[in-house]
């Protein structure tokens, strides 16, 4: 299981993703800069153990109505060979591990591969600040098949529930800036 340190990151997440995010072209807000709060999300157990994989929920709260964002990341020890420029979100110092390699987890061999696990019921998501703790408010429905099908990572999140979708599909919530809490579908199988 990931082992979450109480350390320091400089620059932090939310500054390393106030800066990514207005260059991605799912990116809808209208502002110049965003103002990011963090909103939600999970992390995955890599089965090696060497690459961190959160899946985080911002809110950008600077523009008229809030705007949800869901941003798989990984964490590395060096830079990910072959990943294209856009997929590095930005480096960063850690207080325990040194230099982490910040990546967009799409990008990312080792977290599509989990998340491809998740979503067949072979991984269990991990609580984002606690060390070796299941979260089980996020929520598969449906099952993916072994094989033969591709994942859509929602980036742009709207508050809904699960419905009636004929592929798996991953549920899971975040917090608006007022405290209201919403669920909505992250992630769903898509068919090649």
């Amino acid at each position: 299981m990931a082992l979450i340190h109480r350390t320091t990151m400089t620059p932090t997440k939310l500054e390393l993703l106030t800066e990514w995010l207005p260059k991605q072209s799912w990116y809808v807000g209208d502002a110049g800069t965003p103002e990011l709060v963090k909103a939600g999300g999970f992390r995955l157990d890599d089965p090696e153990g060497a690459v961190g994989i959160e899946f985080t929920v911002v809110v950008d709260a600077a523009g008229r109505e809030p705007v949800a964002y869901l941003v798989p990341m990984s964490y590395r020890g060096t830079a990910l060979e072959g990943a294209p420029g856009k997929a590095l979100i930005g480096t960063a110092e850690h207080g325990v591990l040194g230099t982490r390699w910040v990546y967009d987890g799409v990008h990312d061999p080792v977290v599509t591969a989990q998340l491809r696990a998740l979503l067949r019921g072979e991984a269990v998501p991990q609580h984002q600040s606690e060390s070796d703790t299941p979260d089980p408010t996020v929520t598969v429905h449906g099952t993916a098949p072994d094989d033969g099908f591709d994942v859509h990572v929602n980036r742009v999140l709207r508050p809904t529930e699960a419905g009636q979708r004929p592929s798996g599909h991953l549920v899971a919530g975040w917090t608006w800036p007022n405290g209201t809490a919403a669920r909505g579908v992250l992630a769903a199988v898509e068919p090649r």
